[in-house]
């Protein structure tokens, strides 16, 4: 931990006294030196735009290159072809929902959840107004926080084009099983689009193993810079009909980067992933043994947030007035716990939580139909998100200053 900690500056910071606690991590992580390095190398030495002959310009293309080899490992995807990158999760999100909607038309369906983030609802419900489709919403199981997978087999039917799914929620951390629900959509004939922006910073994804078509993460969720990442499969991108520039590429994965990308994010993303593979120990750039890495550090990542996750869990659980919201530890979930405290706004205890240094969320975190279904749709919760960094010290402070309440 000591390690972990020590390449992270911002955890150095003091608010009213006390050492700051960043709990804010499903909102976006702090961010290590070593992505911080990459970043700035990249702007003081390699800056340029693409494609052409000088220097600086082949090496922003061998390190773009780089980046799409690194995702790939990453997600596991086949080839690096299946990666491409965009402003963000939702901002791509809205580019293939519109691609896609002009394939389709009056009669064909989509479905997304009550469960999402509305990142990959809205723009499914958008390009399904203006393409005249019928769009469907998988309500939450009678548990209240997990997806009724029985009522998306129901609805799906040779209507259903598209099943859009979030692989975890960013406000209450439960992880759906995407490969079940894939499955029943493949069987449908639908494909499937899954917002993997919560999940990817807790559990390794593998989209070969999901058998989706297309997924979207960001990496400032996992220790990167604001920065957008697809896998998608290139066959199924290079038969859309995208919105482009004429002069533009037309084959994947180029064709889906509208614009001058953001090549310092890029390369910033990159090294995030290459500081998550080094957790476990030190790191080789082949894919394979990358991938590894991953897997290793995933692995140990897991352990010490279920840890952290009961901790959490258990300490709310003995103060009076509050409610937790979520799957208990144990489930599948992500070290994210959201509560309320009876008698306090979310944000009034958020406010008061700051006084002793711990930066909490609160509000609805856009997952706003869950929230409103859970009964807090005008205030919202307090959401704690525990991340590679946080101690079970900062959790036994986080304890204490809501029982002060």
């Amino acid at each position: 931990m000591e390690s972990v900690r020590s390449q992270f500056p911002a955890l150095t910071r003091i608010h009213q006294g006390h050492p700051v606690a960043y709990f804010d991590g499903p909102g976006g992580t702090q961010v290590p030196m070593a992505v911080v390095d990459a970043i700035g190398d990249y702007l003081l030495h390699h800056n340029a735009n693409t494609h052409w002959v000088y220097p600086s310009s082949q090496e922003t293309d061998a390190l773009l290159h780089d980046a799409r080899q690194v995702f790939a490992a990453f997600f596991n995807a086949p080839d690096p072809a299946w990666v491409s990158f965009g402003q963000n999760m939702t901002t791509i999100t809205f580019h293939l929902a519109r691609a896609l909607a002009r394939q389709w038309g009056a009669g064909d369906e989509l479905i997304v959840t009550e469960l999402d983030h509305h990142g990959n609802v809205d723009p499914w419900r958008h390009a399904g107004e203006d393409a005249g489709l019928t769009v469907r919403t998988v309500p939450l199981a009678a548990d209240g926080v997990s997806l009724d997978m029985d009522a998306l087999a129901s609805m799906l039917s040779p209507r259903t084009r598209l099943l859009a799914v979030g692989a975890a929620s960013n406000a209450i951390g439960t992880i759906t099983d995407v490969a079940a629900a894939t499955r029943l959509a493949k069987a449908a004939g639908a494909l499937v689009f899954v917002d993997a922006v919560h999940y990817a910073p807790h559990a390794l994804v593998d989209v070969q193993a999901l058998g989706c078509d297309m997924l979207a993460c960001s990496s400032y969720k996992f220790y990167g810079p604001h920065q957008g990442i697809l896998c998608a499969r290139p066959d199924l991108i290079a038969s859309l009909r995208l919105p482009k520039l004429r002069p533009a590429p037309s084959a994947p994965p180029d064709s889906l980067e509208t614009g001058t990308q953001s090549h310092e994010g890029i390369v910033g993303a990159a090294a995030a992933v290459r500081f998550l593979a080094s957790v476990a120990g030190p790191i080789s750039d082949a894919p394979q043994a990358l991938r590894a890495a991953l897997v290793e550090s995933y692995t140990r990542l897991h352990d010490d947030a279920a840890m952290l996750t009961r901790s959490l869990w258990e300490g709310l659980g003995t103060v009076t007035g509050v409610t937790r919201y979520g799957r208990p530890p144990g489930q599948p979930r992500t070290p994210t716990v959201s509560f309320v405290v009876a008698g306090h706004t979310s944000h009034a205890v958020a406010a008061r939580l700051v006084d002793h240094g711990l930066f909490v969320s609160s509000g609805d975190f856009y997952a706003q139909t869950l929230v409103e279904r859970l009964g807090h749709g005008q205030d919202g919760l307090i959401r704690i998100g525990c991340a590679c960094y946080t101690t079970s010290d900062e959790i036994d402070r986080l304890i204490a200053a809501v029982d002060s309440l």
